[in-house]
């Protein structure tokens, strides 16, 4: 066989040289990660080239030789590389060993040096940085850490260097995108909005409002969580306004800003996740949709999202959790601790914590004599989110049309979620916030609470309380990009792809899920990774297994495409390097690593849960009406029996 290949690629090459082809003459551009793992398969792209350096457009075929490690000599299986218009690849390229590899083209020349890593260490700069902020309670210094780290391996571990690139290449660039600049903006905005709203008496106003309802910590806990689950359409926006609109109330009702941040998080992703008009949903839909084109799967991707809502364990779940805590004001773990401590002694900050945004100076507090009105604070929070929505539907709108996408055919509530899913919602929540702003100003001049100086004083304080906080998200954002470059999520899907089979697909789904979103602090992103790849699994090996039934195959199938969502969702709960976890801080006041420690024993009573009431028995052909409301029933029996009141 490899004589015949030989044969082939010397006609070849002899054909080639007939038409003007000189070994002397080619060059090759190569295309490699930066970054390669061992036992991870990557792709070689090449592009044939003159001694000029333009792009040969040729059919033609070369062999890939001398391809061989560095330290020890060893030779590697060479391989043809078919060019087509002067473009060639080789893929499925696996170093089964770390070193440094050189790879080369027959008769030309031509060789470049490859160097591969151990696969585990795509693992480590996510490792420290979720390591050093547990033990240092410093989170900025732990992130920075965490993405100097990584950037030492990627330059060829040079801590110099590493150091260098990390603030150049990594932080300075994490805020470039659009998106993230638009988050930025929006949560800085949105602080100026409440630091005005906060200076002529609106937040006081809304607190004596509310408490004449919420009088007491179970009243509050339950409107705080009634809000979350009120503003479903951004888990952003709904993190940043019930926060940041809950905090003074709860903080009357002396109960702790861990709690606050967690009845906040606990609603914001999870809402917006299972909601069937929300900002998601386009993503999700769009992700689904793609897999079904590459399956040739006629289905329609938003109603097959609708289906999969009951196996969106952890949303359901967390969801539960949040509520039944906040009726039956039974806590367990740090949180408890927590609540005893603001309960008896009124301090809702630990001894020595550190909130990552700070509502309560000077430069945002009313001055004494100021009437407390509730509509200063509820105005401008309704013009943000009564903008919100509009610019959501006339965004998406304009897409939808420009797009030329047929809503002929769709129902009432597809429409909308259609319109809503091409909507910018990065855009639209700095709209929003802006004209919040505008609005809380203007009607501070209105009524004369305060002059035009003081109300610009106002809102730039609101703003810089947030600075800290928004530290933290582009540090975060940089360690992510750090584990996109080096791959983290290649690698632990490689860990299990081996061992997935037709009934341990949702479960190992959910689990890788939840492994890579905590490891890189996004949700979005794991399922843009795993979606492409799980879909596939989740349709066609239950399939390939006479022992389902076509219902049992349908719930696998379901099962696998919420395990993703769900999983995704679960890990970045947990993840202390999480955009929206930072947020849920931020807007509560809180400190990061006390939000963390004690949010963490509910969300993984929430996984959990998901596994031993969820995508288990999914796997076994169960159906998810059965173990649906086991489920529920048993995480409302574990807080009945495990936890404790605060006041007790």
């Amino acid at each position: 066989m490899e004589s015949t290949y030989m044969r082939i690629y010397i006609l070849l090459f002899w054909l080639a040289s007939l038409t003007g082809f000189c070994s002397a003459d080619l060059q090759f551009q190569i295309e490699y990660p930066g970054v390669v793992l061992s036992g991870t398969p990557f792709a070689i792209e090449l592009t044939l080239q003159d001694s000029t350096g333009k792009k040969i457009l040729a059919d033609t075929t070369f062999l890939a030789t001398g391809i061989y490690r560095l330290d020890n000599g060893e030779v590697l299986p060479h391989d043809l590389i078919v060019f087509e218009s002067g473009s060639g690849s080789l893929t499925d390229v696996v170093f089964t060993e770390s070193g440094r590899y050189v790879i080369g083209i027959k008769d030309t020349g031509w060789q470049r040096e490859i160097r591969v890593i151990p696969g585990w260490l795509s693992l480590l700069p996510a490792f420290l940085a979720i390591l050093l902020a547990l033990l240092l309670r410093q989170v900025l210094v732990a992130l920075f850490v965490g993405v100097w780290v990584g950037a030492a391996i990627i330059a060829d571990y040079n801590p110099f260097y590493g150091f260098l690139t990390a603030l150049t290449d990594y932080i300075a660039h994490a805020p470039a995108d659009p998106e993230k600049m638009s988050i930025l903006i929006f949560s800085l905005m949105l602080g100026g909005m409440v630091g005005v709203i906060s200076k002529m008496g609106g937040t006081q106003g809304i607190v004596e409002r509310l408490s004449k309802f919420a009088n007491n910590t179970r009243r509050g806990q339950l409107v705080t969580w009634l809000m979350g689950v009120f503003i479903f359409f951004d888990d952003y926006a709904n993190t940043l306004i019930v926060g940041s609109t809950m905090r003074p109330l709860t903080d009357r009702l002396k109960i702790s800003r861990e709690k606050l941040s967690y009845l906040v998080d606990s609603t914001a992703a999870p809402v917006a996740n299972i909601a069937v008009i929300s900002t998601w949903i386009g993503f999700e839909i769009s992700l689904i949709g793609a897999a079904f084109i590459a399956l040739g799967i006629q289905d329609n991707a938003y109603i097959t999202f609708f289906k999969t809502i009951p196996y969106n364990f952890y949303a359901i779940f967390a969801i539960i959790i949040g509520l039944t805590i906040a009726l039956s004001g039974r806590d367990f773990g740090p949180m408890l601790a927590a609540e005893k401590r603001a309960r008896r002694t009124g301090e809702v900050l630990a001894p020595g914590a550190t909130p990552i945004s700070n509502l309560d100076t000077k430069e945002v507090m009313a001055e004494e004599g100021i009437e407390k009105k509730w509509y200063n604070a509820f105005i401008p929070i309704a013009v943000v989110i009564i903008a919100t929505l509009a610019g959501l539907w006339f965004t998406g709108l304009q897409s939808v049309r420009s797009e030329l996408v047929d809503t002929t055919k769709m129902g009432f509530i597809r429409y909308i979620s259609t319109v809503i899913g091409r909507a910018d919602s990065y855009a639209v929540l700095m709209w929003a916030s802006f004209l919040g702003g505008v609005v809380a100003i203007l009607m501070a001049l209105i009524q004369k609470l305060l002059t035009l100086e003081a109300s610009i004083s106002a809102w730039i304080g609101g703003i810089k309380a947030m600075l800290l906080a928004a530290l933290i998200l582009t540090m975060a954002w940089s360690i992510g990009n750090i584990c996109n470059d080096m791959h983290t999520a290649d690698y632990v899907i490689g860990l299990t792809s081996d061992y997935l089979s037709a009934g341990m697909v949702p479960f190992l789904s959910f689990l890788t899920a939840a492994v890579i979103s905590f490891a890189t602090g996004t949700s979005w992103g794991v399922m843009a990774i795993l979606m492409p790849i799980v879909i596939p699994m989740g349709y066609l090996l239950p399939q390939a297994d006479p022992s389902f039934s076509a219902a049992q195959q349908q719930a696998i199938f379901l099962g696998t495409i919420a395990s993703v969502l769900s999983g995704a969702t679960f890990g970045d709960h947990c993840s202390p390097i999480s955009d929206t976890t930072i947020m849920s801080s931020m807007a509560s006041g809180s400190d990061h690593i006390d939000h963390v420690r004690t949010q963490l024993p509910y969300a993984l009573l929430g996984g959990a849960m998901s596994l031993i009431f969820g995508y288990f028995p999914i796997g076994l052909g169960i159906t998810d009406w059965i173990v649906l409301p086991v489920g529920i029933i048993f995480v409302i029996l574990i807080i009945r029996l495990v936890g404790k009141k605060s006041e007790t």
